[in-house]
């Protein structure tokens, strides 16, 4: 069985919910504290044992690439100010994985960046995280899904609890347990509301999945707004293979929005 080694971030959108703090800057690149929220989506990759991580992006992201690059010039002033550990810690950023980079092409859509890099996974399963999702538990959370695929073999989709009004905000998990925290998913539905939500488990950014995960966008037709939409090719697979839901031990910000990223700062500070 191929072992889970590289990770797709989707990092391509234009953060409109940040207008105008992202006008010129990628919203990945806004500070918790004092790292960027892509550090922690890539540390959280390489803390699960990923070891490629392929950053699909868009127009004016290069802030992404250049911070996950070496800067020999600030390394060396660090060093001859006596921040030694300072200068390891910005060389440790370049060096935590090998990091990929490529464009988005195609329609708009959180499906698009995972066709993008079909090129880039050749047969093996790999992972799907986005820019704007954190997670932060004990475990990390996509070590949890590793942890599920490696038992059962099929994609995984990460399952958080979620109250009455998050059944309007987000698709609804409907499945059968299996083992503690881990459900085959039947259905998902999106945006139910809480009186036609079969459970109270929301489908959230984060995923294992197998390379037939393409096969299934390339047939996939665009959707809601004219997108392609990522779980439209799930709905597909579903019907052809097992897909499970591992509900995860993780507390979850929604840090694409402002009220989701200044509460992980507050949090997180603590």
């Amino acid at each position: 069985m191929a072992k889970v080694k590289k990770a797709v971030i989707a990092a391509a959108g234009l953060g409109t919910r940040f207008l105008p703090a992202t006008k010129a800057q990628p919203k990945e690149m806004l500070p918790i504290i004092d790292k960027p929220i892509i550090q922690y989506i890539a540390e959280e990759a390489v803390a699960s044992g990923i070891e490629d991580i392929i950053i699909v992006t868009g127009q004016s992201k290069r802030a992404i690439e250049d911070h996950f690059d070496q800067n020999q010039e600030l390394e060396n002033l660090l060093i001859k100010s006596g921040k030694k550990e300072k200068a390891r810690e910005m060389e440790k950023i370049a060096e935590m994985a090998n990091f990929i980079y490529i464009r988005q092409k195609g329609p708009y859509g959180n499906g698009t960046p995972v066709l993008n890099v079909k090129h880039l996974i050749g047969n093996e399963p790999f992972a799907v995280m986005f820019g704007d999702d954190l997670f932060v538990g004990k475990k990390p959370r996509l070590a949890q899904l590793i942890d599920v695929y490696n038992k059962y073999t099929d994609p995984v989709i990460t399952a958080v609890p979620t109250d009455a009004d998050g059944t309007k905000k987000y698709g609804i998990i409907d499945g059968t347990k299996v083992e503690t925290n881990v459900y085959q998913v039947k259905n998902i539905i999106e945006k139910p509301g809480p009186q036609k939500a079969p459970t109270r488990l929301a489908s959230i950014s984060g995923y294992i999945f197998t390379p037939d995960i393409f096969d299934a966008l390339e047939k996939t037709s665009l959707g809601k707004n004219n997108e392609l939409w990522l779980v439209d090719a799930i709905y597909k697979l579903l019907k052809k293979r097992p897909i499970y839901a591992c509900e995860v031990d993780c507390v979850y910000y929604d840090v694409g929005s402002p009220s989701g990223w200044l509460n992980a700062n507050i949090e997180l500070s603590k």
